[in-house]
Formats: C-alpha cells, sequence, structure tokens
C-alpha cells in the first residue's frame, strides 16, 4: 500500500466539530431544525429536537438572514442575544448554521487601520524574503501564537519553510523542508476552498452530529469541522498544543500556508480568522507582484544579451565562425557556465565544457530532442549516459538547426549540490504493509539530504529567448543563402515556390480528404439517426454526429497554421472560438468570450486541448442553458509550469453526474495531458477548470525520419 492512501482519507465527511461552539443543520425550505452538533444548550440556553423552528431556537434575527441568503455562504456576524458569532454555509440540502461564543467583534477602525499599516509594509519589502518574514512577523502580531512559519509549495508538492518568527526561544524550522506527503492533496484542495482553519486544542473530543444518518453531510466549508486524527496525531508528535493554518491563494492555486503552532491550547476568534483571511489575500498579491518583476527583470536582461548579440551576428562570414565569435555574448545571455556549437565535424568549446567526446555525445541526443530548444537542469537525469559530466553538465540548453548539415548549440550549467535540510527524512515510511494502519512520521529531528546531478534551472524568460535566437538564426542563415546565390536567385525562387505550392497542395489534399471523410461519416450517422425508431439508438448517434463535428473543426483550424511543430495556444483557441460562434448561430456571437494569455505549447497537445474546449462549449450550451444563448466565458492563464482552461457558465450548474461518452472522451483527453478537471459552483451556474503541465515542446514525440527544418534542402 502506497502512503497517497492519505490521499484518499474523507476529510470532508469527519461526521464531527471541534467543541469550540455548536453547530444547528437547518431545512432551507421550512427553516427547521434536522440535526446538531456540540453542546447546543450551554450556547443558545435551550435544547433542540428534530423539526423545530430555527427563529424559536437561535433567534429571529438568524432566521431571517437565512431566509434572505442569496449565496451559499452566509455571514451573520456577532448576535449580541446569544453572545455568539454566526455564520452559515450551504451543504446540498441543508443550511449548516455555525455558533461559537463571542464577547462582541473588535471595532472595524482598529482592525482596517492595523490591516492597512501592515499592508502598506508588505509593499515596502525589497524581495520575496523580505516580504515573508514581514508577513510571519503580522501574523504573529495578529494570532500571538508561539510559532508562525510561511511555507511554500514547490512544483514537487513538497514544501519549505521560508520565513518564521518564533516566541519565547522555541524550535524553529526555517528553510526546512517538509515532503509532500505531510499534506494530502484532499487537504490541498480544501486549503483553497476554506482558507483559515484553527484546532484550539489537539486535546479535544469531537463532537459527533446527531442524529448519525446525518453524520456523512459535506463539512468542508464549516470551519469548526473536526480534523483527520492522523493530522491530530501528526500536530502531537511535533509537540503542539494549538494550530491555524491560512492558505495563501494566487490567482486561485495554493501558493503556500500561513503555519501557526502555539505549545498550549489556543483559540482564534472569528474577527481573527476575518483578519488572517483578508491578510492573506494582500500577501498573495504582493507575492503576485514580487515574482512578476523578478520575471521582469530577468526578461530585461535576456532581452539587454540579445540586442548585444544581434549586432555581431552579422556580415559575410558562414554561420559557423560567426557563433563561435559570439561565443562570449552567446553564453551570457543564457547565463551559461560554458558553450559549445558544432556544425558536422567541426566543434567550438568555451572554457569548462565537458570533454569533447562527451560534448559531441550530448549533441547527438540533443538533435533527437526535435529542432524546438530543449532544457533541461537534471541532464544526468534526463541522459544518464554522461552523468560522470555532471560536475560541468548538470544542466542543458540546446537548438538544433536542422540541415543535411547539423548545426547545434549547447549551454552548460555546472551542478550545484544542495544541502537540503529536511523536518525528517522524507524517505521513511514511504509505504505500509498489507493491513497495516496508516500512520503519521513521528520523527521531525533535522535530517538531510546531499542532492547532486543538479543545475540552476533555466527561466522562462531564458526559455523564450532560446525561441527568438533560433528563428533569429534561421533569419541569418536565409540571408546569408540569399546573398551567395544572388546570381541565380530567380531560378532558385522559382523552384522554392514550386515545392512550397507542392508541399501547400498536398497538405491541403490531405486535409481535404479528411474532412471528406469525416463528412461523409456525419452523412451516414444522419441517415442512420433519422431511420432509428430507437430513441435510445437515435440520440447517441446523434451525439456522435456532434462529436465528430467537434473534431473536423478542431482539425480545420489546427491545419490553418502555418507552423505544425508548436502552437500558440491562445492565438489557436481564439481562431477555434470564432469558428464555434459561426456554428451555434449568430445570437452566440457577443455571448462567448474569451481572455486568453499566450501560451506556447506542441501541436499535438492543442489538438488534445481544442477538443476538450469544444466538448465543454457544447456541455455549456446542451446542459447551462438547454440549448438557448447564455454567457459562457473561456479563459487561459499560464501558473508556472502549468495552463488552466477555464469554461463557465452563467446557467443551471450541475445536475446529476453525467457519464456519457462525451465525459469518456473528455476524461481520456485530459488523461492523455497528464491534466485535472474539476467542476466548481460558478454561483449560479458552473466553472470547469482544465490544468495540464506545459510540457517542453522539445520533449514532445521525434519524427521518424528525424527532425524537419524548413530549410533542410540547403547546405552550410
Amino acid at each position: 500500500m502506497n502512503i497517497t492512501e492519505c490521499d484518499r482519507e474523507p476529510i470532508h465527511l469527519s461526521g464531527a466539530i471541534q467543541p469550540d461552539g455548536c453547530l444547528l443543520i437547518v431545512r432551507p425550505d421550512s427553516l427547521t431544525v434536522a440535526g446538531a452538533a456540540g453542546d447546543v444548550p450551554a450556547l443558545l440556553g435551550r435544547s433542540w429536537h428534530d423539526g423545530q423552528a430555527l427563529g424559536d431556537l437561535a433567534g429571529q434575527d438568524v432566521a431571517d438572514a437565512i431566509a434572505g441568503a442569496s449565496g451559499g455562504r452566509l455571514q451573520i456576524g456577532h448576535e449580541a442575544q446569544l453572545a455568539c458569532d454566526v455564520m452559515a454555509v450551504r451543504a446540498g440540502d441543508y443550511w449548516l448554521v455555525q455558533f461559537e461564543r463571542s464577547d462582541g467583534p473588535q471595532p472595524a477602525l482598529d482592525v482596517l487601520g492595523w490591516m492597512d499599516e501592515v499592508g502598506t509594509q508588505f509593499e515596502k519589502a525589497g524581495g520575496l524574503a523580505e516580504l515573508c518574514q514581514r508577513a510571519a512577523d503580522a501574523f504573529s502580531a495578529l494570532t500571538g501564537y508561539d510559532r508562525v512559519m510561511i511555507y511554500r509549495f514547490l512544483d514537487d508538492d513538497s514544501g519549505v519553510v521560508v520565513a518564521e518568527t518564533v516566541r519565547g526561544g522555541g524550535e524553529g524550522f526555517r528553510n526546512h523542508h517538509f515532503p509532500a506527503s505531510d499534506i494530502p492533496q484532499q487537504a490541498r484542495a480544501l486549503y483553497v476552498r476554506n482558507r483559515v482553519r484553527v484546532i484550539a486544542d489537539v486535546h479535544y473530543e469531537p463532537q459527533p452530529i446527531q442524529p448519525a444518518a446525518l453524520r456523512g453531510i459535506d463539512l468542508s466549508d464549516v470551519e469548526l469541522r473536526s480534523v483527520s486524527p492522523i493530522h491530530i496525531q501528526y500536530l502531537k508528535n511535533m509537540g503542539v498544543g494549538a494550530s491555524a493554518s491560512v492558505s495563501i491563494v494566487r490567482d486561485g492555486l495554493l501558493w503556500g500556508l500561513v503555519a501557526c503552532h502555539n505549545r498550549t491550547p489556543r483559540a482564534l476568534g472569528m474577527t481573527q480568522r476575518r483578519s488572517a483571511q483578508l491578510l492573506a489575500g494582500g500577501l498573495a498579491r504582493q507575492v503576485a507582484a514580487k515574482e512578476e518583476a523578478e520575471r521582469y527583470r530577468d526578461r530585461i536582461r535576456v532581452h539587454a544579451e540579445e540586442d548585444t548579440l544581434y549586432s555581431r551576428l552579422t556580415g559575410d562570414k558562414a554561420l559557423f565562425p560567426l557563433l563561435v565569435a559570439s561565443s562570449d555574448s552567446l553564453r551570457r545571455m543564457f547565463d551559461a557556465d560554458s558553450f559549445a556549437v558544432i556544425h558536422g565535424s567541426q566543434l567550438f568549446c568555451t572554457d569548462l565544457c565537458p570533454e569533447e567526446a562527451i560534448v559531441r555525445e550530448i549533441a547527438d541526443w540533443a538533435r533527437m530532442r526535435g529542432p524546438a530548444p530543449y532544457q533541461t537542469h537534471e541532464l544526468p537525469k534526463a541522459f544518464p549516459a554522461v552523468a560522470a559530466a555532471a560536475e560541468r553538465a548538470s544542466g542543458l540548453l540546446s537548438i538544433t538547426l536542422s540541415t543535411r548539415i547539423p548545426t547545434v548549440l549547447l549551454w552548460f550549467r555546472a551542478e550545484e549540490q544542495q544541502i537540503v535540510e529536511w523536518a525528517g527524512n522524507p524517505h521513511k515510511a514511504e509505504g505500509l504493509a498489507p493491513g497495516e494502519a496508516l500512520t503519521p512520521r513521528a520523527s521531525f529531528v533535522a535530517w538531510r539530504e546531499i542532492l547532486r546531478g543538479k543545475a540552476r534551472p533555466w527561466s522562462a524568460a531564458e526559455v523564450e529567448g532560446a525561441h527568438r535566437l533560433i528563428a533569429k538564426l534561421y533569419d541569418i542563415r536565409q540571408n546569408r543563402r540569399i546573398r551567395d546565390l544572388a546570381e541565380s536567385l530567380t531560378v532558385a525562387a522559382a523552384d522554392k515556390d514550386r515545392l512550397l505550392e507542392q508541399k501547400d497542395t498536398l497538405i491541403k489534399e490531405v486535409n481535404h480528404r479528411v474532412q471528406n471523410s469525416i463528412q461523409l461519416v456525419i452523412a451516414f450517422l444522419a441517415l442512420q439517426a433519422r431511420d432509428a425508431s430507437d430513441a435510445t439508438v437515435k440520440t447517441s448517434l446523434e451525439e456522435a454526429q456532434r462529436r465528430l463535428s467537434a473534431v473536423a473543426l478542431v482539425h480545420r483550424r489546427l491545419y490553418a497554421d502555418d507552423n505544425v511543430e508548436s502552437i500558440n495556444l491562445s492565438r489557436y483557441l481564439y481562431e477555434l472560438l470564432d469558428d464555434l460562434r459561426l456554428s451555434m448561430g449568430p445570437e452566440w456571437s457577443d455571448l462567448l468570450t474569451a481572455d486568453l494569455a499566450p501560451v506556447m505549447i506542441a501541436a499535438d497537445n492543442a489538438v488534445n486541448v481544442g477538443l476538450i474546449l469544444v466538448e465543454l462549449v457544447i456541455n455549456a450550451q446542451k446542459y447551462a442553458y438547454a440549448g438557448a444563448p447564455g454567457p459562457v466565458s473561456v479563459v487561459l492563464e499560464q501558473h508556472r509550469a502549468r495552463f488552466r482552461l477555464i469554461v463557465a457558465d452563467r446557467g443551471k450548474g450541475r445536475n446529476g453526474n453525467r457519464q456519457g461518452f462525451g465525459s469518456r472522451m473528455l476524461n481520456a483527453m485530459v488523461k492523455r495531458l497528464s491534466g485535472t478537471i474539476e467542476d466548481d459552483d460558478n454561483q449560479p451556474g458552473l466553472r470547469v477548470i482544465f490544468s495540464a503541465p506545459i510540457a517542453p515542446l522539445s520533449e514532445g514525440p521525434v519524427p521518424a525520419n528525424g527532425p524537419g527544418d524548413p530549410m533542410a534542402d540547403g547546405t552550410d
């Protein structure tokens, strides 16, 4: 059994709450009580019974507030008559009304004044590290906890403590790493949904929901929800008496956590929790600003080196001598430790390159990655045959100019040994014996691990610069060839035009035949549907027609692009949506809207993304508005090494659990892209979020005949 059994624990269905308040389960139509948890008489002054009017038990003000609620979450606030803070959330067929003992809210002026002061301190932070430390100090002042950590998630889902404030000389975890298994996936999803969670006393006794038949109700949005016993034991193993965690959510994704620990029991009132949530929102915005500033500075650096380089890559020299003469600028442009260029049997290496034989071996391997730039910061892992050269070549960025005599440019980064200090051994107890109970790890003693075979990762700005460089080099080589062949330009141009015409004709013919074949199948299905007497068969045939029409639309739009290796996904989807508007009718022209960020993606993957988009739009048209026109928005975002495609409507929302052919096809395409897809309440309507990694273009399948090149008929 793998430790990912943690990921399947239904922590949102705990069936109980913590004893810091009480919970009423209320029928929305009649506003009568169906169940409860916690010490209701102690907080509300009377016992409850099934069918009791909410107004009689909790006061008419609470009942009126819920009766007039328009959303799924209601912050009722402080009820002086009950001396309680009250909030309510909708869960399926019930309202869940939460009560907590309170002396009253803190004056808004005090809270807002303090928040404004802290926000100003965040803005003044000189960088991400200073921002996180200021945030740790602010949350320490707000919560009063002994230890406050700013915990950032890494790309492999592990986490690292990037800032910390400790009171009273307690144990610190700054710069300690925690394995991904410490926070299961379903817990991360709840962190985005429910931004503040508090355990006032790890030794609390859970208060079960009564009656027992209601213990399966979804408590995801209940702040008093009883937490997993495994997590409680985890905290006890750390010597923690109370904890609080506040989500740092950037652009809808979990960037990190504010983790607060106290040696003794300590509660956080509703006002403190709301303040913490607002403070975390301000922190997330500043994190986004600081990270974007870092990326901007990196882009400026790369562009500055480009300007210097391109001024030197001129003249009548052949390409190889030009590259050799510009080797220092090429190395600085990508902040590499060494640079090499191979043209046929010719090889040039700067200082600190690996041995020549190894450079040639790496170049041969890089050529097979395809014509697009290839990058890795773990070359020994990707290409174990050259692991012996890891000290000088743990990072590789390569460009292949594929011709009859190939030219390969190689940038190397030296190994940077990393000493990672883990809070406990991350490799211990990764699996369980059959029948063994799942338990949290017990040791948090610092455990050091030396990571080898890794270099500094190549930034997105550097990879983008490599794409621009390869286009520039093609231009330079093509211009030189034009000068060399000036005397026979007319003949060469005619030959080139003829070859291009033949290529275009072939592509158009293949595309035409594919389209004709699809249309024949669609027509055949239409005939079958018309003659079918069984309603189920008729519906299935009509559904198949729509799917094939979507495939034809995606195919036609993709092959309208000149570049068949990589695709600007935003441009591709914009054009695909234009075609969809035409096919859906003029009444949809202003209702189908898009906001798409530029993302470069392999053409093969673009086909699947296009099919997923068409399927989601068709579903919105079909289910959200029953075929009638209605607003549908499409958003494309990039976050680190992933992209998100969001299709949202304002219709009826999810109705039932549809698992037809379209759903199976959609799930298959999502799996093919190693992605995830999930539904979210758009209040009203449905918001479908598809997320997948942006695989490096060079990691796609390599053609059987080797990398293609628009100038493969030339010589150099």
